[in-house]
C-alpha cells in the first residue's frame, strides 16, 4: 500500500510522528489540525528510552536531542525529602541518553519542522466536519469548505477524539480519575540533572528541560474535579504544596504567575476492541489516554505511528494494517494505561499505595522490549 494518501486528523505530537513515519516510507500524507496557531502549553515532558530508540527510527534524534535535557537516571524521594532510590535506566540508541526533559514547544517545533520538511501537507485551523467510507476510500469534507479523497484517515486528535466518537458511539467517554495535575517552569537547579519523584499521596517531581529550565509537576486530589479560576490558579497550585521538604518550600514561594501555571483534571481512556472501523483507525490518546504516572502517553502515541507505518508497508488494505498494529500494540499500551491508573488510585486511597521505584523498573523493562 505505498502509494496510498493518507489524512490524519490531529496535529500534536502523534499526529505529527505519524505523519514523519508514513512520509519516510513513501506515503502520501495530508495533516489537519484544529488550531490555527498550532500552539501548545509551555511546560515541559519527560520521555524514555523508547522515545529516544523511535526519535531515531524517525530520523530526528540530533534535532531532538539538542532541543532538551539527556539524563541517565531516576531519583526517588518519600514525602520526609530523604532519597530512597536511585535507578539507572537502560540505554537503547548507543551514544546517547536514556531519558529527556524536553519543552513541550520546542519538541513542538522540531516535529512541526521536519512535518513540513518530509513534504507532508499541514492545514491549520481546519477540522474534518464530515466523513463518507465507502469502502474503497474515505471522502472527508472540511470546514474550510473543501473536500478530500484519500485511501484511509487517522485519528491523531486526542483523549476527547472526535473520530473515536465517529467511529464507536457507544464507547465509554474518558474517565476522570479523581486527580489532577499542575505543572510550572523554574530557573533550572543546579541538583536538578535527572528525574526526581517523591512518593506519597501528593505525587510531586522535577525534571530538567534546558541548561537553564527545569519543570515542576504536581499530581493532587481533586474531588469532584473542580474548576479553578485562572486568576486563583498560584495560589491553589502552592496551596497544594503543604508540609513539603524544604527545597520544594523554597520552590513554591517562586509559583505567582497564574498564566504561567498549567493544570488539567486526569483522565483515562482504553478501547478494548478495534481501533478501526473501514478504512478509519484511531491511535495515541484517541484509542488508549493514560494518566502521567509513568510518563508514557506520548511515547505509546510514537511508537503507534511508527508501527502503523510499517504494517502499511507490508498490508495489501488499510483494514490488514490496522489489525497488525492493533495486535502489536495492544498489550503494551493497555499496561501502561492500567498500571498508571493504579499508582494514581493509591495516591488518592482507592486502591494500595504502589512502589514507585519498582513500577518505574517495570516500566522501563516493558517498553524497553522490541516493538
Amino acid at each position: 500500500m505505498q502509494t496510498a494518501s493518507i489524512l490524519i486528523i490531529g496535529g500534536g505530537i502523534g499526529g505529527l510522528t505519524t505523519a514523519i513515519a508514513l512520509r519516510r516510507k513513501g506515503f502520501d500524507v495530508e495533516v489537519v489540525e484544529k488550531d490555527p496557531n498550532w500552539a501548545v502549553y509551555g511546560v515541559g515532558i519527560i520521555q524514555q528510552a523508547n522515545v529516544i530508540r523511535a526519535m531515531n527510527e524517525l530520523g530526528i534524534l540530533d534535532d531532538y536531542i539538542h532541543a532538551g535535557y539527556g539524563f541517565d537516571y531516576v531519583d526517588i524521594f518519600i514525602p520526609s525529602g530523604q532519597q530512597v532510590a536511585h535507578i539507572p535506566t537502560p540505554k537503547l540508541v548507543e551514544g546517547y541518553p536514556s531519558n529527556v526533559g524536553i519543552g513541550r514547544p520546542a519538541l513542538h517545533k522540531v516535529l512541526g519542522d521536519r512535518t513540513k520538511a518530509s513534504g507532508a501537507r499541514v492545514k491549520l485551523g481546519v477540522t474534518a466536519s464530515r466523513m463518507e467510507d465507502d469502502g474503497r476510500g474515505v471522502t472527508a469534507w472540511f470546514s474550510d469548505g473543501s473536500k478530500g479523497r484519500y485511501d484511509l484517515v487517522v485519528g491523531a486528535d486526542g483523549v476527547n477524539s472526535a473520530v473515536r466518537q465517529v467511529l464507536f458511539p457507544k464507547a465509554a467517554m474518558p474517565e476522570f480519575t479523581g486527580q489532577g495535575v499542575w505543572r510550572y517552569n523554574f530557573p533550572r537547579d543546579p541538583s536538578i540533572t535527572n528525574l526526581t519523584a517523591y512518593e506519597g499521596p501528593t505525587g510531586i517531581g522535577f525534571c530538567p528541560l534546558s541548561e537553564t529550565l527545569m519543570y515542576m509537576y504536581v499530581t493532587t486530589r481533586e474531588p469532584g474535579n473542580p474548576f479553578y479560576e485562572k486568576h486563583t490558579l498560584a495560589a491553589s497550585m502552592r496551596a497544594k504544596l503543604q508540609n513539603v521538604p524544604p527545597f520544594i518550600g523554597r520552590l513554591r514561594e517562586q509559583i505567582t504567575d497564574n498564566d504561567s501555571v498549567v493544570y488539567r483534571p486526569l483522565h483515562w481512556l482504553f478501547l478494548d476492541g478495534d481501533w478501526h472501523v473501514g478504512n478509519i483507525c484511531v491511535l495515541g490518546d484517541a484509542a488508549h489516554a493514560t494518566t502521567p504516572h509513568l510518563g508514557q502517553g506520548a511515547g505509546m502515541a510514537i511508537e503507534d505511528g511508527i508501527v502503523l507505518a510499517d504494517e502499511l508497508v507490508l498490508a495489501r488494505t488499510p483494514q490488514e494494517a490496522f489489525r497488525a498494529m492493533h495486535k502489536r500494540r495492544f498489550s503494551r499500551c493497555k499496561y501502561i494505561v492500567d498500571r498508571s491508573k493504579a499508582i494514581g488510585d493509591g495516591q488518592i486511597g482507592k486502591g494500595p499505595l504502589l512502589d514507585n521505584a519498582l513500577e518505574s523498573r517495570n516500566m522501563h523493562d516493558v517498553v524497553a522490549a522490541p516493538l
